[in-house]
């Protein structure tokens, strides 16, 4: 973000001399090596590759497009790129935060499978995205529960996209592009490797609000990601299971290290309230008004304001579609156009 402020935008950044980053504050030798890697890499004018990149269907968010996340730039390791498929509009949704990481592990008792999908069917009902792994067991039992009450599951891959793993979950991840959306930071074509499934959960966290775990033993993923959103200091609600079950040691033992107990799906909606996706007649009155629109999709995605270039990358669609788009919200009293191609919702 400073770099992007000091130069007044990133496009004035993007085709500024080496030397103009080294009077930066925070940005030594080395860095300024890597981001001229970075440039010479895409060139100097990305924005129309990244858009043939979208449009020909290699859909790509890069650490500068409006799209991507900034918890994540905050990561010890940040992602270089994130791939993607699906429904594109619902990266305005992450980059603020909007959604919630449901982990466990991959051998779940059957009554963490139960609450699993529970807790998937509750909050797509609520209108909460749901971020988890697409792996055995919890993960795929919370994106069922998520998709069969019309919700819009994210999984964050451990593999590429165009990978499925577990083999059997290639229809649920088939149902996942279709309906919600995939992430993965591993290009096509990249080996699988087993920390490759550590790593991603550092995204999953990075990409939500709060964090649910389910059931998991004493060395997991989903401990993993319960001390990630510990040290960010994240909601954490745990499912307490049976004392005896080794599946359940390592969430059981979270529930001595001031995690919130989550006895049934209901008291973790009570807690959250309404999602970004719920119904208007579930928000408060100021919300339901900047959804009551023919076109909520946009309004989410407009945020606290956009420029069109800022649309067509987050929501994947051509200059002339959104400019009508936008002018029936403007008509309407939704939307206002100012100076420099961008609109700011009223």
């Amino acid at each position: 973000m400073a770099i992007r402020d000091s130069f007044c935008g990133w496009a004035a950044a993007w085709a500024s001399p080496p030397e103009a980053f080294t009077a930066l504050a925070g940005l030594g030798p080395a860095s300024c090596r890597q981001l001229e890697r970075y440039r010479t890499h895409w060139g100097p004018d990305p924005l129309p590759r990244l858009a043939r990149q979208l449009h020909g269907g290699r859909r790509v968010v890069l650490p500068a497009d409006p799209a991507f996340p900034p918890a994540l730039l905050n990561l010890e390791r940040p992602p270089l790129r994130l791939h993607w498929s699906g429904r594109g509009w619902l990266w305005p949704l992450l980059h603020r935060r909007q959604a919630i990481a449901v982990v466990g592990t991959r051998r779940p008792s059957r009554h963490g499978l139960a609450m699993a999908e529970a807790i998937g069917a509750a909050l797509a009902q609520a209108g909460w995205p749901v971020v988890s792994g697409l792996a055995e067991g919890i993960d795929g039992a919370v994106h069922r529960g998520c998709l069969a009450h019309g919700g819009r599951p994210v999984a964050v891959l451990g593999t590429p996209l165009e990978r499925v793993y577990p083999r059997h979950h290639e229809a649920l991840q088939a149902e996942v592009a279709a309906e919600g959306l995939l992430v993965s930071e591993l290009p096509a074509g990249t080996a699988v490797q087993a920390g490759h499934f550590a790593a991603r959960n550092r995204l999953q966290v990075g990409l939500s609000q709060a964090v649910v775990v389910v059931e998991c033993p004493l060395r997991s993923g989903a401990l993993h990601s319960a001390t990630l959103a510990m040290r960010q200091e994240l909601p954490l609600w745990v499912v307490p299971a049976d004392a005896g079950k080794a599946s359940a040691a390592g969430s059981n033992r979270l529930l001595a290290q001031d995690a919130t107990v989550l006895l049934e799906p209901a008291d973790l909606i009570r807690q959250l309230g309404p999602g970004p996706l719920a119904p208007a007649d579930a928000l408060p009155p100021s919300e339901a008004q900047a959804l009551g629109t023919v076109d909520p999709a946009l309004v989410l995605a407009l945020g606290r304001g956009a420029s069109l270039e800022q649309l067509c990358l987050a929501l994947d669609q051509p200059v002339a579609v959104l400019a009508a788009r936008l002018l029936a919200l403007e008509l309407r009293g939704q939307v206002r156009a100012e100076p420099g191609l961008c609109w700011r919702p009223i």
